[in-house]
């Protein structure tokens, strides 16, 4: 359903992603990890075809995201991106009906109230339908954004880091929510995620990006080992299997001689304002 084959994308003479390939298909959630800087937004932009790319391939359910139109693209694909502001006043259920304007004028249009509805229930948003989104707080904003992306009913979603504004029992229900969309509704489903532990929780597939290109693609145990985190994170980190349970445990990090030298700045210029 998403296939990238080569892709680099250049951007102010600095190449961000270089010679990219990976595949997410339906019935699957792709997670796409990698550390701050890697790739994942702008490999997202580039899927999605909300950035062009330089040079390579993408098809998203057939679609070329670069020569499609807006309406194609929108009754193909549905993007939560990470900032899920509203610049105007509007009903947080105005905003989810946004999602259903690219079925306008089809047959599909008689069923925008139900969807609507259900889209709300779904993320536990239904008890915010009447309220203005701009007084929403940044979770609620967010699983009002993701009932947008449900009711636009596409056959692929592309959430970049959905649960970051959430307390720990909406991340799991929104991420659990995005492995029944996939299961059910045979939806391919790529999500950018920083949090470990919840993609290997919930994602089929993981391609893991470092300096822009692709570090690992597999299945979780497949990417999921100590010497490829620590190696692609450039930090110590452990990965243990439980009972099947894949769980990953960073090495606390110890005093550095450079933040004892900033604490001891810090002590000796509060020493001096008080004298």
């Amino acid at each position: 359903m998403i296939e990238v084959h080569n892709v680099s994308v250049d951007i102010g003479g600095r190449r961000l992603l270089h010679d990219v390939s990976f595949t997410a298909r339906p019935g699957e959630v792709t997670g796409l990890i990698g550390p701050n800087g890697a790739g994942k937004s702008t490999m997202l932009a580039v899927v999605s075809g909300d950035l062009e790319r330089s040079s390579g391939q993408v098809s998203v359910a057939g679609l070329d995201p670069a020569s499609s139109s807006a309406l194609e693209l929108a009754r193909a694909r549905a993007v939560m991106l990470q900032d899920v502001g509203v610049s105007f006043e509007f009903l947080v259920r105005d905003v989810v009906a946004m999602g259903r304007r690219c079925w306008e004028g089809t047959p599909l249009e008689l069923l925008d109230e139900e969807i609507i509805d259900a889209a709300l229930a779904a993320t536990d948003a239904q008890h915010l339908a009447g309220r203005d989104i701009a007084t929403l707080s940044g979770g609620e904003r967010a699983r009002v954004a993701l009932s947008r992306v449900l009711a636009q009913q596409t056959p692929v979603v592309m959430l970049d880091e959905p649960t970051a504004a959430l307390d720990i029992k909406h991340q799991e229900l929104v991420l659990g929510l995005v492995r029944t969309l996939a299961k059910a509704a045979n939806v391919a489903v790529i999500v950018v995620l920083h949090d470990l532990n919840a993609a290997a929780s919930y994602c089929d597939h993981i391609v893991c990006l470092a300096r822009g290109t692709v570090a690992a693609d597999g299945t979780v145990a497949q990417v999921y080992t100590s010497e490829n985190l620590s190696e692609i994170y450039g930090w110590p980190i452990q990965v243990s299997v439980v009972d099947g349970l894949i769980s990953v445990h960073p090495e606390r990090q110890r005093s550095t001689d450079s933040e004892q030298a900033f604490v001891s700045l810090l002590t000796r210029e509060k020493a001096t304002a008080r004298s």
